[in-house]
């Protein structure tokens, strides 16, 4: 029996590695795995409704096209929206751009691998390692429906290069990249009204946030924009 004086597990540390952008933690707590960079907390794998609510969210404001629409996924994390895209066939190519090479790694040999390892071995998925917001400008490919869950949200980004996929010029790179009619869906911890200003400022259509209930504190949200035909 617990008493008020027992004092909590202290976090394990899995893995401490300095990446292209700082500092990347794996920790477990208990039977929680975490994810902390630059001593921000992330996320863990206590729940993942949200996560997958961003796959569904964008699955769902898709128009009636042709089999096997194309979804880029940014922002591996800890799989939990690789995991449920990967878990429907509606899905055809599932791009998952991350730009630390140490969260690829968790996944594919680590502590990670037990909520990926099955959509990492579907061949429908292709991990690329690269920052989103530069991949965003430069790729020659298109998708049907981006899932972007890089940072906190556009009002609490982890590191100032997140900025660039907010602004007129990221959501311009987005609209590039998106076919007619292809979704933009954006997670975030919390609301941001001034946001959904700029989606519709930057030419997307339909524009609205759907809120997730958490425990505790704020909902979380995902943005969703569609771009015009």
């Amino acid at each position: 029996m617990s008493t008020p004086y027992d004092i909590p597990e202290a976090p394990e540390v899995l893995d401490r590695r300095e990446g292209p952008y700082g500092e990347v933690v794996l920790r477990r707590h208990g039977d929680l795995l975490q994810i902390i960079a630059n001593g921000c907390f992330l996320m863990d794998t206590s729940d993942g409704r949200s996560e997958r609510r961003l796959v569904d969210a964008a699955l769902g404001a898709l128009d009636a096209r042709a089999a096997g629409p194309r979804i880029l996924i940014g922002g591996l994390g800890v799989g939990f929206s690789l995991a449920h895209a990967a878990g429907q066939s509606r899905w055809g190519r599932i791009t998952v751009v991350e730009r630390e090479p140490a969260v690829v790694e968790w996944h594919r040999a680590g502590p990670l691998s037990a909520l990926s390892g099955r959509a990492l071995a579907d061949p429908r998925v292709r991990i690329v390692e690269a920052d989103l917001v530069r991949y965003l400008h430069e790729t020659s490919d298109t998708f049907d429906a981006l899932c972007l869950d890089i940072d906190n949200g556009p009002d609490w980004t982890v590191t100032e290069d997140n900025e660039g996929l907010y602004s007129p010029a990221g959501l311009s790179a987005c609209a590039r990249v998106l076919s007619p009619g292809g979704v933009l869906a954006l997670w975030s911890a919390q609301p941001s009204p001034e946001f959904e200003g700029t989606l519709r400022n930057a030419g997307f259509r339909q524009v609205r946030t759907e809120e997730i209930p958490v425990a505790r504190g704020v909902p979380d949200v995902v943005h969703i924009g569609v771009r015009p035909e």
